[in-house]
């Protein structure tokens, strides 16, 4: 609103762009967001954008720079996980450790706040500590039985940190399996990570590879009952 009407509105297709693109094609709503970005620099909305396309593309440092210019023009505090994920992406698990018990984490809603403590116990685990990243989830929102939009994401990442301890894999399996029982958009891999632990293999019908494998295994089958070893 704060924008000349035709400038608004470019910019507005742009940050449509961005929304659209940036699971399926994340160099493209980087692109977008860049356009969006060199027209309306000192939009928050625009920064915020800039910021998440960055960090789709893994370019953490410029993502980290985008949502704190956010922040600062909005006062606001619910990038603050993104932020120190950002920080863990550029290597410092111990800096997004930090973040996570500072203020601004009490100022963060419920979901943010579960954010908070999934980007902490990564953290942890970058850090090599994987018990504490255990404990670091361990929560209300993990024992509740409520769902939410959390709730498979929080499971899954328990379910991970249980099996990297190690020794753990059949709680491992119960978390995973509560997992797929709360993903009902498919938000994590939770099935294919039971599927490994049960010792399940899928195979790509639409593998060529896979077909090849199976037809030869059919013609070993073939010729052992056949008594033939083998063509001359």
């Amino acid at each position: 609103m704060s924008l000349p009407k035709t400038l608004a509105e470019d910019v507005a297709k742009n940050l449509v762009m961005v929304a659209r693109s940036l699971d399926e094609d994340p160099e493209a709503a980087y692109a977008y967001a860049k356009v969006a970005l060199r027209l309306a620099s000192r939009v928050p909305s625009v920064r915020e954008a800039a910021g998440f396309a960055a960090y789709a593309v893994e370019k953490y440092a410029e993502a980290l720079a985008e949502f704190r210019a956010a922040r600062r023009m909005t006062g606001l505090q619910h990038l603050w996980p993104v932020m120190a994920d950002c920080e863990r992406g550029m290597g410092r698990p111990e800096k997004a450790l930090a973040m996570a018990g500072e203020p601004e984490v009490q100022k963060l809603d419920k979901a943010g706040q579960v954010e908070m403590r999934l980007v902490a116990a990564g953290a942890r685990r970058d850090m090599g500590q994987a018990e504490a990243a255990v404990v670091t989830l361990q929560s209300p929102e993990l024992a509740s039985n409520s769902q939410q939009p959390w709730t498979a994401r929080l499971r899954y990442a328990y379910a991970d940190a249980l099996l990297e301890v190690g020794g753990r894999e059949e709680e491992a399996r119960e978390w995973f399996a509560k997992a797929l029982e709360a993903d009902a958009s498919g938000a994590t891999d939770a099935s294919d990570r039971l599927a490994e632990l049960d010792g399940v293999e899928f195979v790509d019908a639409l593998d060529p590879d896979a077909e090849d494998d199976e037809a030869e295994g059919h013609e070993e089958a073939a010729d052992r009952e056949t008594g033939v070893e083998g063509s001359p």
